[in-house]
């Protein structure tokens, strides 16, 4: 799913390689490297970004990708570079966030926007079908319901996910390791081993990435 020959670490800077061949979609650098044009993945804009430079690529395997909370695209643009023999179905329930991200999916083959609630995946399964991988990255307090719900009907078995856990937002008044520990438990109670649980601090504070597989 990932082609990791697309992702370029240069100096402490991450890159990816552009789908459209030199084209920015947020205001980012772009970068032309033996002929190749990269765009520059900043880690303060995207948690996947923080990830990567901390923890490295993960290895998501097969073609397609479920996103939810994909907002206005900009994790979404950089893991289309990625993916460019792969699908993303990019769900996001703000109306408002939806149009630039539908604009992106015009000019990207394999991004296919669904305006709707990521709590409620029966509305679109028949769009998804079955996904190789879920990416949730969404700013309400019942995230892991969200994320199981969406993992039990749409995820296939073996499949990877990342939650992009943001704790303040599950309980203001909880320590965040705190409320990490607890989803990791919940996540490994739902049928998933936890194979990485990673502070994001300094770039996402008191946000944790929980890399998963289904079991």
């Amino acid at each position: 799913m990932i082609e990791a020959n697309r992702l370029l670490q240069l100096d402490g800077r991450l890159f990816t390689e552009d789908l459209e061949g030199g084209r920015s979609v947020h205001g980012e650098q772009l970068m032309v490297r033996e002929g190749r044009t990269f765009r520059e993945w900043v880690p303060w804009r995207s948690k996947m970004a923080t990830y990567i430079k901390k923890k490295g690529l993960p290895l998501f395997a097969g073609r397609s990708l479920l996103y939810l909370g994909a907002a206005q695209g900009t994790t979404v643009s950089h893991l289309s570079d990625l993916m460019p023999n792969g699908t993303i179905f990019a769900v996001e329930v703000s109306s408002t966030a939806f149009s630039p991200l539908c604009a992106l999916s015009k000019r990207r083959h394999n991004i296919v926007p669904i305006l709707g609630d990521a709590f409620h995946p029966e509305t679109y399964s028949m769009m998804v079908g079955s996904a190789d991988a879920i990416y949730q990255d969404v700013a309400q307090k019942d995230q892991l319901g969200m994320f199981l719900r969406n993992s039990e009907m749409l995820l296939r078995k073996g499949g990877r996910g990342m939650l992009m856990l943001k704790a303040r937002s599950v309980d203001v008044t909880a320590d965040p390791q705190s409320v990490a520990d607890r989803t990791a438990i919940g996540l490994k109670e739902g049928g998933f081993e936890v194979l990485d649980v990673i502070d994001l601090d300094p770039f996402q504070k008191d946000h944790y990435a929980l890399h998963v597989e289904r079991v």
